[in-house]
This record gives structure tokens, sequence and C-alpha cells, in this order.
């Protein structure tokens, strides 16, 4: 059984191919072809019909050829590349959805796809956390100045003196594995927590110690706001102008998880009347922002390029979730994670 092991500089293909060796075993004959992919570096984009993917289709098609199991980040797997490469069987995709991979046409091909949920849970909510501190705190803005040479001893006084977690009402919305491991910390902090996720399981929240209430009543108590929903055509733009018009004078929004959830373009005025006290932000409404975007000379504004969840341990941790997909795929047991499943009526 061919293996195509398509990597790139975060999720190393000797990631993917450690990790499947070691899960299959010795007596398992297995060969292996690699592939790296430039992304970060380069940009990752939509190709052809699918979205946030790295590479080509025809490099695809050229390094897929005559594999039965591919296993990737980014790579993007197109109707041409299944149509093209007839022996693939099994895509893994080592990301919390496989929005790389035209899933309608690896049904039709009688292709299996799997994915990796949870594998950045752990690096996202740290950052996450960090992201609210830095932003509460005057963190990077009193950084950035001391290393220009100003002392700023202002944030000392009342009116600008940072504000604490502990104490403070924090609204998650959304309330999966990201969500869940940031409450467990900001609950360790002294905060109150609440949530918004109309999917979530009440009695898993409730014995978590956190809140379930309805988005505007989460809008409307909360002095810290962090966005953890997946983006889809129901939660895009879930915090619009109104909802951000709505919230506690002076409220922390924080968003690690998709920029499409936050409307950005009322923020500026917001940040400048005070009303929103401060932003941090890791994705973005266009990756990256052009230069004459308008939070760049906001106030109170924490911004980082996407790096919730750039860990070691993600990496790591991704492609053993893949490796044990691909393995159950070998051995012909189910699969845990299957993106596709009418597939198995093909």
């Amino acid at each position: 059984m061919h293996v195509l092991s398509a990597g790139d500089n975060f999720v190393l293909p000797e990631l993917f191919r450690d990790a499947l060796r070691e899960r299959v075993g010795s007596q398992t004959d297995l060969t292996f072809s690699e592939v790296t992919f430039p992304w970060p570096q380069v940009p990752f984009g939509p190709v052809g019909t699918v979205q946030e993917a790295t590479g080509s289709i025809d490099e695809m098609i050229a390094a897929a050829s005559g594999a039965d199991i591919a296993v990737t980040q980014l790579a993007p797997f197109t109707k041409e590349v299944f149509d093209a490469c007839p022996s693939l069987k099994f895509v893994g995709v080592s990301r919390g959805g496989p929005v790389n991979v035209d899933l309608e046409a690896a049904t039709a091909a009688g292709v299996r796809v799997s994915f990796a949920p949870g594998r950045n849970a752990q690096a996202a909510a740290e950052f996450t956390i960090g992201l609210m501190l830095a932003a509460m705190r005057h963190i990077s803005e009193a950084d950035a100045e001391l290393k220009r040479g100003t002392w700023r001893g202002d944030y000392y006084s009342h009116d600008s003196a940072g504000t604490e977690l502990g104490g403070s009402t924090v609204g998650l919305v959304g309330y999966g594995a990201i969500g869940r491991i940031v409450a467990r910390v900001l609950i360790a902090f002294g905060a109150e927590v609440i949530t918004y996720d109309p999917y979530a399981m009440p009695a898993d929240i409730e014995s978590d110690g956190v809140g379930l209430v309805s988005l505007d009543e989460l809008v409307q108590r909360s002095n810290v706001i962090s966005l953890h929903a997946r983006l889809t055509p129901e939660t895009e733009h879930i915090i619009n102008a109104e909802r951000l018009r709505r919230m506690l004078p002076g409220t922390v929004i924080v968003n690690a998880a998709r920029g499409g959830l936050l409307d950005y373009a009322p923020l500026p005025e917001l940040l400048r009347s005070g009303h929103i006290g401060a932003l941090a932000l890791d994705v973005y409404d266009e990756e990256p922002p052009g230069p004459e975007w308008p939070l760049f000379d906001a106030p109170n504004v924490v911004l980082s390029p996407h790096l919730a969840g750039a860990s070691q341990q993600t990496a790591e941790r991704a492609a053993s979730i893949i490796a044990g997909e691909a393995a159950r795929f070998i051995a012909g047991e189910p699969l845990q994670h299957l993106a596709n499943p009418d597939v198995l009526n093909h």
C-alpha cells in the first residue's frame, strides 16, 4: 500500500510518515512518497473549488499518482485530483475541518476523508488567554513603547490602568474543545464564565461551572467576549454592528477563531470612542490585512498573524490523529472522524 505524505513547513511530511509507521507497525507493508508545500512562508488560499489550500492541482495530481492513501494538512484535493488518481481511497486532513477537500467529489470517487478535530485546542486556548491578558493589561503597547525608549508610567494612573480577569464576566461565543479549555483557565483566574452555543450539551456546560445564556444576554453582560465558533453561513458576522453597540462600555473583544465571525467595519470608531475598550485579534476578514487597514491606526488593538494554533505539539498531535485514522482505514476498522459518511454507501 502506497502512502503520499503531503506536508508543509508546519506539519512536516516526516511527522505523518513516522506517526503512521508507529501506528501500523512493521508487519504492514507500506511505501511512502513525500512532497513539501511552502506554507506558511507562502499563504494558503482557494485552489480550484476548495479553500485554504496550498500547491496547485497539477502538483497534486503528479504527487498523488499511484497513492492509495494521502495524508496532508493543506494540499488541494479537487475533483480533478480524484479523477486523475483512481487508486486513491483515503485522504486524511490534519485540521479541524477538511476545507481543502472537495467532499462531494471524494464521495463520488469512493474516497474516505478524515480530519483531526481538537488538534490545536490546547495551543489556541493558551494563545487566547495570552491575547486577553495583553489587551487588558497594556502588555503589547508597554513593550513596544519601552523598546522605543518611552517609560509609560501613566499606565499606573487609575483612568489608564488595566483591568483584571478575576471578577470579570467573560462570554465565550462557542463552547467546543478550545472554549472549554479557555473556560477552565478563566475560572481558575476567578472570572465568571458564560457561553452561547446552541450545539453544546447543557449538562456538560453546567458541570464545568459555566453559565449557558442567549447570545443577547452574553453581549449585554460580558466584560470580555471571546469568539470560538466555527465559521458557517449562520455564524458569519455573528458579532455585528448592532451587537457591538449593545455591549457594555469598555468591553474587550478577542478573536482567535475565524475573521468572518466579527464585523470589523464599526470597530475603529467604537475603539476611538472607548465603547470597545480593547481588541485582540489573531484572525482577519482579509489575511493578511492590507496596508491601509483601518484598525492599524485604532487605539488599544493587539494583533498577531494567525498564530493561535502554532505550537510544535499541535503539528505532532495533528499528524498523530491522522495517522490513527489511516491505520484504522488500513485495518478495515471504522473511522472516528469521517467527514463524508455517505461514502460508505458506495
